[in-house]
Order: structure tokens, then C-alpha cells, then sequence
């Protein structure tokens, strides 16, 4: 027994072509009986009409699609013939377990749809998913109608909103396109869509035609026939041919109609199942966003058979054969598609790198951002930047890199995404940025502190508080680089700083008042590190600080600049050929842009002389002198560096001159001329804003002194001795 008319032919068909033709019989009824073993296939339908008139001659009775013998009267029929034994064939078997039991009591086998694909007994799935346009979104008002096996959606209604000539149109063009020649079968909502839809195909030249209940049964039979000569590409209909019929042709699967039953959805997608020697795989079209999970009321390929990614074009069910013979394209992306959030999690740990992140969900994008940014490696930067080419204001992209600053365990992305962040001018991110370097590493920490002071002078970021705030909070993580500048170039500043962290209470306060008038009294560079060394514990100390501190961050660019200049250079500076220059006794090499020591190789009248300088400067104009060489060549500092003891391994002048009052009169002539050139010079170059508060001795000094160049201070230096 089946279900629809046009399947007794289709398995008659199949008896003869297996050698059963002599045992194909008409019905026997009332007590008849034929001794050759007759083979009689009627519809469920028929059987009711005729359920009391039976023959006690048939002892099996086979019920194909079984799952549509539930109802009332078809049920109540099969319990009253208590003669047969009846065997159900059903492929939707689970999905009615709750009506079956007592007309099906007993289950003998049991092979569902992924077991066949998987053996290579039907063909294999792959599925396509297409967002469905603006007008068919609204399927999700469509309400739901309770059936007596299960639940789907309002046909009406369901009609009335796909049944449009745009939307058929366009369904026309996308399978023209994608799928030109290839056979399939298209599920309409409802008998008038389906013939409205297959106007539209052939329209655009594809031989398409739809069937219904409505159509003859000698036309249908001739409408088959064609579609399995190649006549005939597409077949349209609503549920005619969704259970029952067998065409190995069949190719394509479109769902144009949705449907919320699980057990329709299945023997729909049975219909491309069946192998043919020129099909590779069976493709379904679900028309749904590509990131639509299982508890969608859209049943979906993925959703029957509960798969955890969505890949476009990509084998959902069956053996994986690469070789010729597929239709689809199949992407590189993958979406997870399950509801569960264990599972999902899982999905986000093993495809990382291949989710398109675009599709889902806006916490999601979030989640996954997060995890990229800490587990980014070196060679994926640019991958995964690229991977959020979509994110129009930021936020995702923000996220990335805070998490790559704050759990990325590669130390050069952390400084990268840091990089980034600066150049991004983000306030919040910013400033969230300097509070996740305070638990950096010393040295990796020192190195964040130089990209953002660099980045706040370079430009402005936030406002002139916020860069102020930030300044004075990153000159507190680098405290003993501001402290240890400090130090060299004004010695008194280590009884300043012993006498404030030595002090509590009044003598406190007191004391840092001390140090902040000290600190006005200097360049602004000096003030800057002495007020970034200091560190207050009373609210008195913190008060005078403050004050101070934000006194000089009038300009926080140039602030920066001054803090920035505090830094000790790397190593990398100091190259093979600048070396073998300074050995030769060549000229004096200057590098614009200085890192790590730097060795000045002067020739005078009586011998040669090396002084080593620390450089910190950035770089310098080619015939003006560099800024910093007023900070660098104080005569404190080339006291100390030109000390014999200290320096036992210089190599003393061979020639000294006759004179030997000449011998400590030639150095000194020379400390002490070009580093106070230096000093004029820069100080004239600064604006008085630059200067901070300078105090009246400092003015006068800056009016009398002259402003020699750098060679001709040498020169005269030379002459002098």
C-alpha cells in the first residue's frame, strides 16, 4: 500500500522491470484467492473503501511512506485486519515515534538517512543557503497550525507572501545562474505559486512545468516521462511529488516554500537521494541567512540531521569525493549552526580562522574578536584584521586589539596591537590600553610607554585632562628612567628625592614643595623628570605634585616630547663602519638619528682624543646642532666620563707638548666651550612655553651668553689650546 495514485504505476513499473510481471494481480476481495502468490499494490485510500472486504490470501502486508497511515481511519483500518503480518517502511520513522508504537510496535532495522549516504546506498547531500529577501522575512509571522502527525506552517498565508512576481523572478534568475541545465524539483506554496513560478522559468528559457492534483493523470504520466528524457529540467509542485516518487535524474532540491515539518522537509530532500551515473552529490537550497541555528522553525538539511557547521556548497551527508562532476562552488567560511552553547563554543575552538564572522550574531562577533586577538600568532595578523573588514565603527576591531594587548603571549603583537591602538586616536581605548600595561614586564612595559608618549606627541588624542592624566600615569610606570636621567644631569636630585621618600607627615609636604621649586628653576626637560621621580604618600605631597604636574602639561605634545627624550637608546646604533672610523682617527661621524652610545673621535695639534657621549636624541638639522647635546654634554657629566680612574683603559696622548700646564688646560678648555655653546643655543631656540618657567638667573644667563655654532665653538677650542 501507498499513498498517491500515480506511485501504484511507478511500482508497477518497478515489478516488471524486476521480473514480478506474471505476479502482478488486481485486488482479491471477498474471500478470494489466487495460488500463484499475487502481488496487488492499492492506495491507503482504496484500503479504507475496502477494509471489510479483504482476503484472507494475503499474509504480508507491505505499508510504504508508512508515517501517512496515522491517521484515524487509516489506522482503525490496518487494526482490523488481525490477519497479515504488516511490515511500515518509513524514512521519517523517528519523527512519529509517539503515534507508532501501538500500530508499529516493533522495530527490526533501522537505517537512517546518514548510514545510506554513508555507504554509498543513495547519494550524497551538499546544501546552499540563500538569504532570502527583504519581503520574505517576514515568514517568521506566519503562524503555525498543529496537524495530526505534526506542526507546519499556515499555507495560506504562507502562499500569499511568496506568491509574488519579483520574488518568482527572481527565484528564476538565481537557478538559471547558478544551476543552468541541471534537473531539480522546486517546492511552491501552494498549486497557484507553483504554475506562477514555472511561468517565470520559462521565461528566462529554462524548460520548466508544474503539476498538482489538479493536473490529469495521462498528463502527469507524460510530464514524468519527459522529465526523465532530458524534455523537461524542472518540475514545480507544491506536495505532489514530495513523498513517494523516484526520479534518479533529480539533481536539485529548492525549498521556495519553507516548511517547520521535519518529516516533510525529509522526504522532500529523499527525492534527489536516488544515485544516477551522472550525479555527483544531490544539492539542497534552503532560502534562509546562512547562520540560522536548529531552533529556527525553518527546518533546514543541517537541522535534520543535527550538523554543527554550515559550510556553503560543501558534502553535509555522505562520502567526501573530490573528484569531476561537482555543480557547486564550495567556500572556504564555515558558520556554526547549533543551538547549543557547548557545542558552539567547540566550533569556535576548532574553526577559529575559518568562521565568517560577518553572519553572526552581534555577541558573537565579540566573542570571536576576543579570541582572536589572544590567539593570534605573527604569520595570521593581517588574516585576521582582514577577517573584520566589515566592522564600520571600530568596536570589533577595538575589542581585537585590547585583548591582543592585554592576553596575546607573543610580546611583539602586544606592542603591535598597542601601535595600532595609538594610531587609532580611540580615547577609551587608550586609555584602557595604558591600564592593561601596568602589568606588563619591566622592559616590555618601558618600550609600550615610548609608543604611546610618541603617539601623543605626534597628535592630539583626547582631550588636553585625559593626555595629561595619561602622561603623568606612564612617567609613573617608568619612574626609575626619569630618576636615573635626573640623577646624571643634576646631582643635587638624589638628595631632593632621598629627602622626600625619607619624610612623613609635614617634613613631607614640605619637602615636596622643595623639590617642586627645585624643579622650577630648571629646563623644562629636568623639570619633567624631576616631577616624574617624585612619589608622594601623603594627600598634602600629592596635592603640591599635582599642582606642579599639571601646571607644566599646558602643551602635552611637547610634555611628551620631553619625557619621551628621557629613554636610553638600544645598542644597535654603534655599526662596524663607525667603529673602524673612529679607530682610523677619521673625521667626527654624526648620525641624525642615534641609538645606544655614540663615540666622537676628535684630531687635535698634540693627538687624538674619544670621548663617548649618551645620545638620546632623535635627530638633528644638517648645519644646526641637535637639541639634546645642552642635556648631554653638561660639564658635570664629561667630568665624570674623562676621569683617569675610571677610564684606565683609554690610551694617554703620546705627544703632550712642552708645556706641560697645557695638559689639564686643553680639556677644559674644550668640556667646558661646546657644552655651554650647546646650552645657548637650544635655549635660544626655544620659545618661553617650551622653557616652562624659567627663573630669573636662567633669563640672564640666556641674554649674555653668545650663540657660536658647534665647529666654530671647536675651533676656537683647539686654538685655545
Amino acid at each position: 500500500m501507498t499513498h498517491r495514485r500515480n506511485l501504484v504505476d511507478q511500482f508497477h513499473g518497478e515489478l516488471r522491470d524486476r521480473g514480478y510481471r506474471d505476479r502482478i494481480s488486481a485486488p482479491l476481495l471477498d474471500g478470494r484467492d489466487a495460488a500463484n502468490g499475487p502481488v496487488t499494490v492499492e492506495t491507503y485510500q482504496w484500503f479504507v473503501r475496502n477494509a471489510g472486504r479483504m482476503s484472507d490470501a494475503y499474509t504480508i502486508v507491505i505499508c510504504d511512506e508508512a508515517h501517512t497511515a496515522l491517521g484515524e481511519k487509516t489506522s482503525a483500518s490496518i487494526r482490523g485486519w488481525a490477519g497479515p503480518v504488516f511490515v511500515g517502511m518509513t524514512a521519517t520513522g523517528a519523527l512519529i515515534a509517539r503515534h507508532v508504537t501501538d500500530l508499529f510496535p516493533t522495530q527490526t532495522s533501522r537505517f537512517d538517512l546518514a548510514q545510506a549516504a554513508r555507504r554509498g546506498v543513495i547519494a550524497p547531500l551538499r546544501c546552499i543557503r540563500i538569504p532570502p529577501g527583504p519581503g520574505v522575512r517576514t515568514i517568521a509571522k506566519v503562524p503555525l497550525r498543529r496537524g495530526e502527525v505534526d506542526t507546519e506552517f499556515d499555507q495560506e498565508m504562507l502562499a500569499e507572501l511568496l506568491d509574488q512576481t519579483p520574488f518568482n523572478m527572481a527565484i528564476a534568475d538565481l537557478y538559471k545562474t547558478r544551476f543552468n541545465g541541471v534537473p531539480g524539483i522546486v517546492y511552491a506554496a501552494g498549486v497557484r505559486h507553483a504554475y506562477n513560478v514555472a511561468e517565470a522559468f520559462r521565461e528566462l528559457g529554462i524548460k520548466a512545468q508544474a503539476v498538482s492534483g489538479e493536473t490529469s493523470k495521462r498528463q502527469l504520466a507524460k510530464i514524468l516521462a519527459d522529465y526523465e528524457s532530458g524534455k523537461i529540467d524542472v518540475l514545480v509542485n507544491a506536495m505532489l511529488l514530495a513523498e513517494g516518487w523516484n526520479s534518479p535524474r533529480a539533481t536539485i532540491c529548492m525549498h521556495l516554500a519553507p516548511t517547520a515539518s521535519k518529516r516533510v522537509y525529509q522526504q522532500r530532500v529523499g527525492r534527489i537521494t536516488r544515485r544516477h551515473p551522472g550525479k555527483e552529490a544531490g544539492i539542497v537550497v534552503d532560502f534562509v541567512h546562512p547562520a540560522t541555528k536548529h531552533d529556527d522553525p525553518v527546518v533546514t538539511l543541517h537541522s535534520l540531521l543535527d550538523r554543527d557547521v554550515y559550510r556553503g556548497g560543501a558534502i553535509v551527508v555522505g562520502p567526501v569525493r573530490r573528484g569531476r562532476g561537482r555543480r557547486v562552488r564550495v567556500e572556504r567560511r564555515v558558520l556554526p549552526v547549533t543551538p547549543e552553547p557547548e557545542r558552539r563554543a567547540e566550533v569556535f575552538e576548532r574553526e577559529l580562522w575559518r568562521i565568517a564572522v560577518e553572519h553572526l550574531d552581534y555577541g558573537e562577533q565579540h566573542v570571536w574578536a576576543a579570541l582572536a586577538g589572544a590567539r593570534v600568532a605573527p604569520n595570521g595578523w593581517r588574516r585576521a584584521k582582514a577577517m573584520l573588514h566589515f566592522d564600520r565603527g571600530g568596536e570589533l576591531k577595538r575589542r581585537f586589539l585590547l585583548t591582543a594587548v592585554q592576553r596575546n603571549r607573543n610580546s611583539q603583537l602586544r606592542l603591535r596591537a598597542l601601535q595600532e591602538i595609538a594610531a587609532s586616536r580611540d580615547a577609551e581605548a587608550f586609555d584602557t590600553a595604558i591600564d592593561i600595561m601596568a602589568g606588563w614586564p619591566r622592559d616590555e612595559r618601558r618600550e609600550g610607554v615610548k609608543i604611546m608618549l610618541l603617539a601623543l606627541a605626534e597628535r592630539r588624542i583626547g582631550r588636553r585632562d585625559q593626555a595629561n592624566a595619561w602622561i603623568w600615569r606612564m612617567a609613573e610606570y617608568t619612574r626609575e628612567v626619569h630618576e636615573e636621567y635626573a640623577v646624571q644631569r643634576w646631582p643635587e636630585t638624589k638628595r631632593l628625592l632621598g629627602l622626600l621618600v625619607n619624610s612623613s607627615g609635614a617634613a613631607h609636604a614640605r619637602n615636596a614643595r622643595r623639590l617642586v621649586h627645585a624643579a622650577r628653576k630648571e629646563d623644562r626637560r629636568l623639570s619633567a623628570a624631576l616631577l616624574a621621580a617624585a612619589l608622594a604618600h601623603t594627600p598634602e605631597a600629592e596635592e603640591a605634585l599635582r599642582g606642579a604636574r599639571t601646571r607644566m602639561a599646558r602643551k602635552p605634545a611637547a610634555l611628551a616630547r620631553e619625557l619621551l627624550r628621557n629613554f636610553p637608546k638600544g645598542r644597535r646604533g654603534k655599526s662596524r663602519r663607525r667603529r673602524k672610523a673612529a679607530a682610523n682617527g677619521g673625521a667626527e661621524a654624526e648620525t641624525p638619528a642615534v641609538v645606544g652610545a655614540e663615540t666622537a673621535t676628535r684630531d687635535g695639534a698634540d693627538g687624538a682624543e674619544e670621548i663617548e657621549l649618551s645620545d638620546t636624541l632623535e635627530a638633528a638639522a644638517p648645519d644646526d646642532e641637535p637639541e639634546d647635546v645642552a642635556e648631554l654634554d653638561e660639564p658635570e657629566e664629561v667630568a665624570e666620563l674623562d676621569e683617569p680612574e675610571d677610564e684606565g683603559e683609554r690610551e694617554e696622548p703620546k705627544e703632550l707638548g712642552e708645556d706641560e700646564e697645557a695638559e689639564p688646560e686643553r680639556p677644559k678648555v674644550e668640556d667646558e666651550a661646546e657644552p655651554q655653546a650647546a646650552v645657548d643655543e637650544r635655549k635660544l631656540g626655544e620659545s618661553p612655553e617650551d622653557r616652562g618657567e624659567p627663573g630669573e638667573s636662567a633669563q640672564v644667563e640666556v641674554e649674555e651668553l653668545p650663540r657660536p655654532r658647534r665647529r666654530r665653538a671647536k675651533r676656537d677650542a683647539e686654538a685655545a689650546a
